[in-house]
């Protein structure tokens, strides 16, 4: 799943340089490539070289001419790169790029020089000159030769976390269905596949199961979703069964009509364990719902419901025949996709931590064959990790709902997935509030506090 590269060679720069086939030229010594030299020289097949730093560290964009400097001195201040801290640590190129990109995942003062090849989703990449060097590598203008001029194939995927249309966001949205989703429909709807956790029926046809708690939407909210580009919804939650299942069926078809695809529950078990795979871009994306929190039925052989993992803290011990059979259905899936991301529906709610039982499923899907793990329920952000190869993102917080009673309530993050041919090079939080139940951008402070509290419960390349 991580790729990896061979040691770095002599560097080339090039000011708004693409790729460039045909025979390498002998690279100049370090230090010696001038702007005027590279304006006129016909580079061979190059790749992108990319300032990786530690997963903490703010996203930003460097000038060129400040990366071409830090490249040829090899030494530098984070306040040149527009960051906190002091003098940078470059590490040597003489360290390969995997050694150097580990380095970067331990250690916030350390800055790696390596191609975009090397780098996963553990380190963050500045962009430069405002290109991202994994959105758009070939628009990107610091550059290192390459055997042969690589051409990946570029998928975006965003996640969003619990989403709530019903009780007091519904009363509120009657002359606009889709206004939660109007301040992010433009950067949802740009990625190539959006998926969000749908945390409502689309159906009144019962009697409420959770008093007040109970949750559900006009179906005139699905011209939100299609606003902000969402495909795909995980229905393995606790309040898909909120109204009995009827309900449950009629929302079921309702999504469907809408041409929006759910998994993670169905009308029997058979359909509640279907992953969902979507192509973009020539690359196969599996998604698998899982759902360990009750209220809504788990679905059986001829019952509706969800995909039910039984375990601490409200359905618990853990169920280790279900967890056998859902990593089963991962391996499966595995051997049919590029990319496989499971949405958990697990923890505790209005807490930073997970429960020590979530690491341990966690663990179990990533050996099974996911590669990116985005839980959600406890309404609050919680702390990431890699587990094996796989990031873990144990709770996104909320996304939209009317919880109004703390602050961590009203905050959260989506996700921002870049994969180069189905290997998963990047893993962007975006930290937002959440003002009269509709998500908005948090600005520069809030956004930081967002952040630091997914970092406090954070392990590994995450913490900090």
């Amino acid at each position: 799943m991580r790729l990896r590269a061979p040691g770095l060679a002599l560097l080339v720069l090039c000011a708004g340089c693409a790729p460039h086939p045909g025979p390498p030229t002998a690279p100049e010594p370090l230090g010696s490539t001038s702007p005027s030299a590279v304006a006129t020289s016909t580079p061979g097949p190059t790749a992108p070289l990319v300032l990786a730093v530690h997963h903490s560290r703010p996203a930003g964009s460097v000038p060129l001419a400040t990366a071409r400097a830090l490249v040829e001195r090899r030494t530098g201040s984070w306040a040149e790169l527009g960051q906190p801290g002091a003098e940078i640590r470059v590490i040597p190129d003489t360290t390969s790029p995997a050694a150097a990109v580990a380095e970067v995942t331990g250690d916030p003062a350390a800055l790696a020089l390596v191609p975009a090849e090397a780098v996963d989703e553990r380190v963050r990449v500045l962009a430069v000159d405002g290109v991202d060097p994994l959105r758009e590598p070939h628009e990107y203008a610091l550059r290192t030769p390459a055997p042969a001029a690589a051409t990946p194939r570029v998928t975006t995927i965003t996640v969003v976390g619990d989403i709530m249309l019903g009780r007091r966001v519904g009363r509120g949205i009657t002359a606009d269905p889709a206004a939660p989703f109007r301040p992010f429909a433009a950067r949802l709807s740009a990625a190539d596949v959006t998926v969000g956790n749908f945390e409502s029926t689309l159906s009144r046809n019962g009697s409420p199961t959770q008093g007040g708690d109970s949750f559900a939407a006009d179906p005139a909210v699905l011209a939100g979703l299609q606003l902000a580009g969402i495909d795909g919804v995980s229905l393995a939650n606790n309040h898909l069964g909120d109204y009995g299942i009827t309900a449950m069926r009629e929302t079921f078809t309702r999504f469907d009509a809408a041409g929006i695809a759910y998994f993670g529950a169905g009308v029997d078990l058979s359909r509640a364990r279907a992953p969902w795979i979507v192509e973009a871009g020539g690359v196969r994306i599996g998604f698998l719902g899982t759902e360990s929190i009750g209220e809504t039925p788990a679905a059986g052989a001829d019952r509706p419901g969800t995909n039910r993992l039984n375990m601490p803290p409200r359905t618990g011990p853990l169920d280790t025949a279900a967890l056998d059979r859902i990593a089963a259905d991962i391996s499966a899936l595995r051997s049919r996709v590029d990319t496989v991301i499971v949405l958990p529906h697990w923890g505790t709610q209005y807490t930073h931590l997970p429960e020590p039982v979530q690491h341990e499923v966690a663990a179990r899907f990533a050996a099974a064959g996911a590669d990116l793990v985005v839980g959600g329920h406890p309404h609050w952000v919680q702390g990431w990790e890699v587990s094996g190869d796989t990031t873990v993102v144990h709770s996104l917080g909320n996304f939209i709902f009317d919880m109004e009673f703390s602050r961590e309530v009203q905050e959260g993050i989506f996700v921002e997935i870049v994969l180069w041919d189905g290997a998963v090079k990047a893993v962007e939080p975006v930290p937002y509030v959440i003002e009269g139940h509709i998500p908005r951008p948090a600005d520069a402070d809030r956004s930081a506090k967002i952040l630091a509290d997914v970092r406090r419960t954070s392990t590994g390349p995450y913490a900090g």
